[in-house]
């Protein structure tokens, strides 16, 4: 089952989804590849700080962000990496690494790359390295209000 926030959360919106079980996988790309969905389709979240301040990088799966483009889509001069350490207790309800892409959930601002717009679909971490949500990508865009930028 999703978190309890992100379920009800989406429970509230009416917002119809899939929940997938699967076998333990902890990269975006591993869980694609185990349930046999194409990588630009499962969303990976990754945790930056964009001049000091906490934020999420959504995108597809067989993806990297390019920081350069990163900084030049938003105007700023200095995004990095996040240390697992330095984010873990922001999500007490999900599993280290498995974070949903709401950051709007968890009180952050969420970038997501263009790429994962030209699906209908999303796929996602449902706080857990052996669930995963589908949904329709219009859904998510529409309660996330993330975004769209040049990521990678």
């Amino acid at each position: 089952m999703p978190a309890r926030k992100l379920k009800e959360f989406l429970d509230s919106e009416s917002v119809k989804y899939l929940k997938i079980a699967h076998s333990p996988a902890y990269t975006a790309r591993e869980v694609a590849q185990s349930l046999h969905i194409k990588g630009h389709k499962v969303a990976k979240t990754v945790i930056v700080f964009i001049e000091g301040k906490m934020a999420m990088a959504v995108m597809p799966a067989n993806r990297s962000i390019d920081f350069d483009h990163f900084r030049q889509e938003i105007g700023a001069k200095e995004i990095r990496l996040a240390a697992e350490g330095q984010f873990k207790d922001v999500f007490p309800d999900c599993e280290v690494g498995a974070m949903p892409p709401f950051g709007n959930l968890y009180g952050m601002d969420v970038y997501v790359d263009q790429h994962l717009g030209e699906d209908d679909d999303i796929f996602f971490n449902a706080c857990s390295h052996s669930e995963l949500v589908r949904m329709s990508y219009q859904d998510f865009e529409r309660l996330v209000k993330p975004k769209i930028v040049k990521l990678t």
